[in-house]
Formats: structure tokens, sequence, C-alpha cells
């Protein structure tokens, strides 16, 4: 079926050079934007200090794809998040060397989050130099931006859910520059950094309401349950924690009713747990010290640090019946100033009542 192809002595066959992924834009495609755009651009060039050498893209960015009779901002869009991504990537890469790759992926996504995005389009008014035909859209962005005035830019989140669509104009506009500049990643961050000041970094970091409401969960062997239920047009969140009603959130959105509703059991777990023994860099509340894995580790670690021999567990008491048995521990702690005991609670097995002594020593050594 194939022709043989002969091959002859001394002869390499090299591939053909690879095509450049950034193409030189020739002079005859550069344009200014349409005289119906020309206030817009203008406006948006002053705005970020760019001049640029083909309108037409910011035109196109500023473009919504309810004008059906102009190209969108769709297709800037979508290189728009791409470079945004990992413009903000290489920024917190280079400016936070003891920072791990997990909070450095909570902290990239937290910058070009669809609420963070659509934050920097109203404190600059991106949405007036937007072409579109939609009253629904108008209104949605007009809410937005007086939940924005009215609870304060410094809140991390807001009670009314983001209109996507301001953090498309963002993105687009981005993508724009990028294009622009023959997709210089640096130009691009020059020129766009200053528009999304704060950056959110370690320090300024406030973790989504939902993900820090499981992990301080978690983190203290409690049990959680969001439930979500309709009356009317409004969506009910509750969290429960142990099986106890905790936080409510409600709004026209489920998922802002899950937000505030997390938000809600955070304070009141952090009101319940003021009184907090710190140990390192783990924090045991009172209210929840007993039954926990981390406890015996913290109290090693703080044992260490104050270079103190490890502690010592001992059975204590016994009782119930053999199929009901209870046990309860007690932990002895040398220190500089003498041998501390402290005796925890009965629990079903040994492991678990060492956890309960262990967690009432660390109140102890702290109190």
């Amino acid at each position: 079926m194939f022709n043989a192809v002969p091959i002859c002595s001394g002869l390499v066959l090299a591939p053909p050079p690879p095509q450049p992924m950034v193409m030189a834009v020739p002079a005859a495609t550069l344009k200014a934007a349409s005289p119906e755009m020309a206030k817009e651009v203008a406006a948006v060039e002053a705005l970020l200090r760019y001049k640029f050498k083909d309108e037409t893209l910011l035109e196109e960015a500023l473009t919504h794809s309810s004008c059906a009779e102009s190209a969108s901002y769709q297709r800037l869009e979508f290189i728009g998040d791409a470079a945004l991504g990992l413009a903000i990537s290489n920024y917190l890469y280079l400016n936070n060397p003891d920072v791990g790759p997990g909070r450095l992926s909570a902290l990239r996504a937290a910058n070009v989050s669809t609420e963070k995005l659509a934050r920097v389009a109203v404190r600059h008014g991106l949405y007036r130099f937007l072409r579109r035909n939609s009253p629904s859209l108008d209104e949605k962005v007009r809410e937005f931006t007086v939940a924005i005035e009215r609870e304060g830019d410094e809140q991390p989140y807001c009670s009314i859910k983001a209109p996507k669509v301001l953090s498309d104009i963002v993105e687009s506009i981005a993508a724009a520059i990028y294009v622009d500049c023959h997709f210089n990643l640096e130009q691009l961050w020059m020129t766009f950094r200053g528009l999304l000041e704060p950056v959110i970094m370690s320090e300024t970091f406030h973790e989504q309401p939902v993900t820090a409401l499981y992990e301080f969960c978690q983190k203290y062997g409690m049990a959680v349950d969001i439930r979500n239920w309709k009356k009317g047009d409004k969506n009910i969140t509750n969290v429960f924690v142990e099986k106890k009603l905790v936080g409510v959130g409600c709004s026209e959105q489920k998922e802002i009713a899950k937000l505030n509703a997390a938000k809600d059991a955070l304070e009141k777990l952090s009101a319940s747990n003021a009184v907090t023994v710190e140990v390192g860099e783990v924090v045991v509340p009172p209210s929840v010290a007993v039954d926990n894995k981390e406890y015996k580790q913290a109290l090693n670690g703080f044992c260490s640090k104050k270079h103190w021999p490890k502690p010592t567990y001992r059975v204590d008491k016994e009782q119930g019946p053999p199929h009901d048995r209870q046990f309860r521990c007690s932990v002895q702690v040398e220190t500089a100033d003498g041998v501390f005991i402290v005796a925890g609670e009965f629990r079903s097995r040994v492991k678990d009542a060492e956890n309960s002594a262990a967690s009432h020593m660390l109140i102890n050594l702290r109190s």
C-alpha cells in the first residue's frame, strides 16, 4: 500500500523548522477603533496608561455577545483567563519563597476568582465602557455594585453573587493587551498589575468560608453537615457541627446562602472557642479538646520545643462490664519546675483516653 522511500547513504532527513508560536503583526493589520467606540477605547487606554497598536483588540474586549452585529470578547476571554493565571502564578511564586504549592494554588485562585475580578471591574468602573444590549445584565451589575458600596470593598465576599460579565471584561482587556504586545507576559503584567491591586498575598488571604469551615472541623475532629432548603424564592442553608445548628444563611442565590451560613458558623465557633491553647502552630479549643488524634502529637511537639522529656501515659482506672469497658488515662510531663500529672475523661478505647488526657494537659500547661 505504501511506496518504499529509498534512503541515501549519508543523507540526514531533518524535520521542518517549527512555526513560531507568536507571529509578527503586519503593519497593514494595525487598526483604529470604530468611531462609535473611539471614546470608550481612549478612556480605557488612559486608565491602563497603555496605547494599543491595534485598537480593534480593545474594542472587541469591550463588546458583549448581546451585540450580535459585532465580534464579542469571548475569544479574548479564553486567552485572558490563561494569561492572567500564569502572570499571577509567576508573581506569587517569586514573592512567596517560603509558601508551599497548596497555599500558592489557593492564593492564585483567590486572585483570579470571579469575585475578585468583578470587584476590579467595579472599582475602575469598567462596565460603563462595555458595548451591550441587555437590560437584565445591567440590573445584575447594578445590584452587585450597590452591595459592594454598601458592604465595603475591604470585605472579601459580597452578599450578592458577582456577575460573571464583570470578570469577563477584566480578562478580555488583559487578553487584548497580551495579544497587542505580541504575547509578552512580562509586558502584560507591568501594564495590568496596577488594575489588579491590591494583589492578595499570604498575609492578607481570607480563605473561602466553606473551605475554612471544613478545614476547621476536620482539624478538630468535628463532623460538619451543610443542608440547603427553599422557602418561597429564598434559599436557606443550615450548618450543623456535631449535629448542632451553628450557622444559618439566606439568599435568593443558593451559593450565597451557603457562603453566609459558613461565615455565620465560623464566627460562632470562634466566639465559643475564644479561649484557646496554642502549641506551636496548633490551636486547641478547650470546648472540643477530646478524642482528637492531634492532641498527643501537639503535646509531644510542645514538650520537644521546651526541651522536656516525652510525655508518658498510663491507665488509671477501668470501669463498666467487659462488653462496654471504659478507660481513664493520665499523662505525666516532667518540666523544669517539676512533674505534672493530669487525668482525662473515661473513653471506650485506651488510645482515645490518652488523647483526652493530652488535651487536658495542654490546657493546664498554658493556663
